[in-house]
C-alpha cells in the first residue's frame, strides 16, 4: 500500500497553508496526486430558508460564499505549482449542514486526508465537522496537521498508541507506508490490562506484524500518570522527539454519523506534531 490520491479540504485561507504543504509533501514523496478540495462556507442556518429570510440577504451569503471558494482555489493553484507536485483543485460552495456529504464522498476514494488542525485561534466552526466527514462517513485515514510543525518527507521517529482496539489496529494499517519509511516507530502501551491476551508481552504481537514489513520497532510500556491518555502521549511525544503520532478515532453515535469522542478531541486540541487516525 502507498499514498496515491491525497485529498485536503480547504474551507479557509488563514488555516491554508499548512495542509497544502503538507499534501504537496506527501505527493512529491510518495509520487503521487494531490487533489484540493475549496469551499466557500455557507453560513445562513438552514431554517431561514423557511422563516421568509429576505432573498437579497440569502443571495449575498451565496455569492460571498462563491469568492471565497475562488480564492482559495487560487491559492491552492498557485501553492501547488510551485512544488511541482501532481496535483489538482476543485471548487464549490457548501452549507455546514451539508458540508459532511461533499467531504466523506471523495474521501472514501481517497488513500489519505490531510486536513488543519480543527480547533485553535482563528479556526472556523466547519473544522470540525470536516474531519468527522472524513473518518466516520469517508472511513478515510485523516493526517491532522498543525501550523507550526509539518511532517516534511520521511518521519524519523513515530509513536504508535497502541490498546488492542479496532480502530488502533486500523490506523496502524493505514499508516503502514510511513512507519514502513520511519527510522523508529514506538509502540506506546499506557497500563497494560493484567488479564489481556497480551499480559505477559505487550505490543510483542504487534511489534512482530510490523517487523515482517521491515519497520524497526521498540516497546514502551507506560503507566497511566496523568488524568488524560492523550496528555500522556503528548508528553511521551516531547521526550522521545517524535514527529508523528498514530492513533485510533474514537467517537461516539449521533443518529447515523459519529462525532469526535473526547480522547481524540482532547489530542487534536493540543498536538504540536501531526496526528494520523483512522476509525
Amino acid at each position: 500500500m502507498t499514498y496515491k490520491s491525497i485529498l485536503t479540504v480547504l474551507t479557509s485561507e488563514a488555516t491554508a497553508n499548512a495542509p497544502l504543504a503538507q499534501s504537496a509533501a506527501l505527493a512529491t514523496s510518495f509520487e503521487g496526486h494531490a487533489e484540493a478540495l475549496c469551499l466557500g462556507v455557507d453560513r445562513t442556518q438552514t431554517g431561514y430558508y423557511y422563516a421568509g429570510a429576505n432573498a437579497l440577504v440569502l443571495q449575498e451569503t451565496m455569492s460571498r460564499a462563491k469568492d471565497d471558494a475562488a480564492k482559495l482555489q487560487n491559492l491552492a493553484e498557485e501553492t501547488l505549482k510551485k512544488t511541482g507536485c501532481r496535483y489538482s483543485t476543485d471548487a464549490g460552495i457548501a452549507q455546514i449542514a451539508d458540508m459532511g456529504r461533499h467531504v466523506a464522498r471523495l474521501s472514501r476514494f481517497s488513500d489519505l486526508v490531510v486536513l488543519g488542525k480543527p480547533y485553535g485561534e482563528g479556526v472556523g466552526v466547519e473544522a470540525e465537522p470536516v474531519v468527522e466527514a472524513a473518518l466516520f462517513e469517508g472511513r478515510a485515514p485523516v493526517l491532522v496537521t498543525p501550523e507550526e510543525n509539518q511532517l516534511k518527507g520521511k518521519p524519523k521517529t513515530v509513536l504508535v498508541a497502541w490498546n488492542e482496539s479496532i480502530e488502533a489496529m486500523t490506523a496502524i494499517r493505514r499508516a503502514l507506508p510511513l512507519l514502513i519509511t520511519a527510522d523508529l516507530v514506538r509502540i506506546v502501551v499506557i497500563d497494560p490490562p493484567q488479564h489481556g491476551p497480551e499480559r505477559s508481552d505487550p505490543g510483542g504481537m504487534l511489534a512482530q506484524m510490523l517487523a515482517r514489513h521491515g519497520v524497526k520497532c521498540e516497546i514502551d510500556v507506560l503507566s497511566k500518570t496523568l488524568p488524560r491518555v492523550s496528555d500522556l502521549l503528548i508528553r511521551h511525544t516531547t521526550d522521545t522527539n517524535a514527529d508523528l503520532i498514530v492513533m485510533g478515532a474514537y467517537g461516539h453515535s449521533r443518529f447515523r454519523e459519529a462525532i469526535l469522542g473526547g480522547a481524540t478531541r482532547n489530542m487534536l486540541e493540543k498536538a504540536t506534531v501531526p496526528v494520523l487516525m483512522a476509525h
